[in-house]
Order: structure tokens, then C-alpha cells, then sequence
């Protein structure tokens, strides 16, 4: 079992950035593939950024490449997503989820666990 709790979020300008975490407990984090979500208001929850186990794949949504990073600490069982020139298009809950899998998954069905997610609002 693994429980995930986001922080981090909060209101940005655009152009600003955020650095999102998700602390998870649990003995296994190392062993877990994980991803970050978004979910905008009446639109589905969709892939963001997904890592593998080590932390030596990445997996990212066009609309986010070259902008966000996500990255693995396993030694403090911590997923980052570091998200820089956000617009405002980026305004969404963002959910961090594991996989009970060392490979990268970018499928919303592959994930076992989910957090409650945190808002992020990019707005003037």
C-alpha cells in the first residue's frame, strides 16, 4: 500500500513557476513507476509526466515538453514536478500516482494509487 499527498500548489502568474512534490509512505517507493496528472475543470484527468522506477526514463504531454521536469527522489520518497513558463492553459488540479511497476506508464489505467491532488492556478 502506498499513500500519496501532494503540496506545492498555489497561484502563479504566467510566464511564473511552481515546484510541485508528493511524499509518499510506504516500504517500496523505490519500486514504483510514477506520474503526475492534470484535471481541468470539466475536462478528463490526463498524463502529464511519467518516470520509471530509477528515475532514468521520462515520459511528457507535448503541451508540456521543454517547460516541466519530473523527478524521483527514492531516497526520501518524493516525485517533483518542476513546471517553469506556465501559461495559463496549465490552471488544473495536478495528481501524483504510482504504479506497481518498475517501467514507465502512461496509461491513467496503469496506476494503482493516486493522491488528492493540489490546485494550480495560473492567472494576471
Amino acid at each position: 500500500q502506498v499513500q500519496l499527498v501532494e503540496s506545492g500548489g498555489g497561484l502563479v502568474q504566467p510566464g511564473g513557476s511552481l515546484r510541485l512534490s508528493c511524499a509518499a509512505s510506504g516500504r517500496t517507493f523505490s519500486n514504483y513507476a510514477m506520474g503526475w496528472f492534470r484535471q481541468a475543470p470539466g475536462k478528463e484527468r490526463v498524463l502529464v509526466a511519467a518516470i520509471n522506477w530509477t528515475g532514468g526514463r521520462t515520459y511528457y504531454a507535448d503541451s508540456v515538453k521543454g517547460r516541466f521536469t519530473i523527478s524521483k527522489d527514492n531516497a526520501k520518497n518524493t516525485l517533483y514536478l518542476q513546471m517553469n513558463s506556465l501559461k495559463p492553459d496549465d490552471t488544473a488540479v495536478y495528481y501524483c500516482a504510482a504504479a506497481r511497476t518498475t517501467v514507465l506508464i502512461i496509461t491513467t489505467s496503469g496506476y494503482d494509487y493516486w493522491g488528492q491532488g493540489t490546485q494550480v492556478t495560473v492567472s494576471s
